[in-house]
């Protein structure tokens, strides 16, 4: 009788403690996601935000391109719409840059939590 309920007591224990681990495994899939959703989140908007400066900067070079070409100033213009497209295509990579750093640390945070999670399940 006592060794039944000592057994029952055991397997009780061990029960309680591999639904534990197993939510703390969930609970760490969970945190990784949530970090690399959000460093996703800022790089597409850094990125958004530089696009759009790049595309201010080089409307506003065209438009004095223009300008410039109607008074008879065509390699200042030339010049100009030149210094827009390489300002634009500067701002575009650097968003990109920036987009492609986070998303690459939120998925090194996201594995580091997974391997931590799957660690901890194997003891």
């Amino acid at each position: 009788m006592k060794k039944t309920i000592i057994l029952t007591a055991t397997l009780a224990a061990l029960t309680t403690s591999f639904s534990a681990l197993a939510d703390r495994d969930h609970r760490l899939d969970q945190r990784g996601d949530r970090i690399e959703n959000k460093l996703d989140q800022r790089g597409d908007r850094i990125e958004d935000r530089l696009d759009r400066r790049g595309d201010r900067i080089e409307h506003r070079h065209d438009k004095r391109a223009d300008k410039a070409r109607a008074h008879g100033h065509d390699k200042r213009a030339d010049h100009l719409e030149r210094k827009g497209d390489r300002i634009d295509q500067q701002l575009d990579d650097r968003g990109d840059r920036i987009d492609d750093r986070l998303d690459r640390k939120g998925e090194r945070i996201n594995r580091r939590l997974d391997r931590r999670g799957a660690h901890h399940a194997k003891k």
